[in-house]
């Protein structure tokens, strides 16, 4: 932890921190420290552990006015003999940096950012669950704090990382899809592939009408054409045809997520054939009426994989998905948790183990 400043304060805190509640949810607790560091005059200030704590912003910071704001969802995961380890942070970490760039923010060291997340994780290891597949939930941030009300790119920000001990984010097993076909999540050109607050603020309104339509996710289609599959509010999609794996290809309008790309390269490693294309939703609803398209699922940080029952149209026809919880998508997402929870070996570079912290 060494270009970490660890707060006295923080340490005994974490030290006096415990979570009984059996059903975990998500995001329901949180740790009872967090990391932050300001940016100011073009420099990164030495991260620091310290109480979590409200944030104190000027009425006028620009975060407020013009959304400039980033974040990222990672795990850290408890394995058998005790040991903590992040799932594959250098992702989340280019990532970020990936969403700063477009969002004219400065980048945040990678060193600096994974070492902020490990130190986050390491004083918070007495909360990381146990059980296969929990997990401490981490949320690395950027707001922009400089106040002024000029529509101009922010020179001030704060970098922020927070952590919850978290179990499923869906409460079903099998989510039902609701088909969005009127509004759009994100256009070409845009910042639809960066994990911008202001993608998820986009998709709210269609989750009020999915919800009404008594499903659980909103699938949004392409903004030019409104038939092309691109992805859940925040979550990529996959569907198996005729045994093959295909899922939406990234774009600047489809959030690369780390969970997507490794279920592609799992399935590849087990001879499955994997196609990344565009996918027409005409395409897969005649499929699924056919039998064709025997499952489909979400994956994501949060999520990990969740299996599709339905999909349903505005009109309230409803396309039930034959096998949702087919032998593919439950072979894949057992295999990813097993080696997340560290009951399989890792492909190379996939887990950093988070050093130990004896208080």
């Amino acid at each position: 932890m060494k270009r970490m400043e660890i707060q006295p304060e923080a340490v005994e805190l974490a030290k006096k921190f415990t979570v009984s509640d059996p059903q975990l949810g998500f995001g329901k607790y949180m740790a009872p420290i967090m990391v932050q560091s300001w940016y100011k005059e073009g420099v990164w200030s030495t991260p620091k552990l310290m109480p979590y704590a409200m944030i104190s912003l000027d009425p006028c910071a620009k975060v407020l006015h013009y959304a400039q704001e980033i974040f990222e969802g990672m795990k850290a995961y408890r394995h058998p003999m005790g040991d903590i380890n992040l799932f594959r942070p250098e992702l989340n970490a280019r990532r970020f940096n990936f969403s700063a760039r477009r969002m004219a923010m400065p980048e945040f060291p990678e060193e600096m950012f994974i070492e902020s997340v490990a130190t986050l994780s390491a004083y918070s290891h007495q909360i990381v669950p146990k059980r296969l597949g929990e997990s401490l939930y981490i949320r690395p941030f950027m707001i922009a704090t400089e106040k002024g009300l000029g529509i101009k790119p922010a020179k001030e920000f704060l970098f922020c990382a927070v952590a919850s001990p978290s179990g499923n984010y869906f409460v079903n097993p099998n989510v039902r899809v609701y088909i969005e076909r009127d509004e759009v999540r994100a256009a070409t050109g845009g910042i639809g592939a960066a994990k911008a607050g202001g993608n998820y603020a986009a998709s709210l309104s269609s989750y009020a009408r999915t919800l009404h339509e008594d499903c659980d996710q909103t699938l949004w289609l392409d903004s030019k054409d409104r038939k092309y599959v691109e992805e859940m509010s925040g979550m990529n999609f996959f569907a198996v045809v005729k045994g093959e794996l295909i899922t939406p290809p990234i774009s600047d309008s489809i959030l690369d997520g780390i969970t997507r790309r490794s279920l592609i390269e799992l399935a590849r490693s087990k001879g499955l054939t994997v196609k990344e294309e565009r996918i027409n939703i005409d395409y897969l609803l005649e499929h699924i009426k056919k039998n064709e398209c025997t499952e489909a699922f979400i994956c994501g940080t949060a999520s990990v994989l969740v299996p599709v029952a339905s999909f349903k149209l505005k009109s309230g026809e409803i396309f039930n998905v034959s096998e949702p919880n087919g032998k593919i998508s439950i072979a894949l997402k057992e295999e990813l948790t097993q080696i997340q929870g560290g009951r399989l070996d890792a492909p190379q570079g996939w887990l950093y183990k988070v050093p130990k912290i004896d208080f």
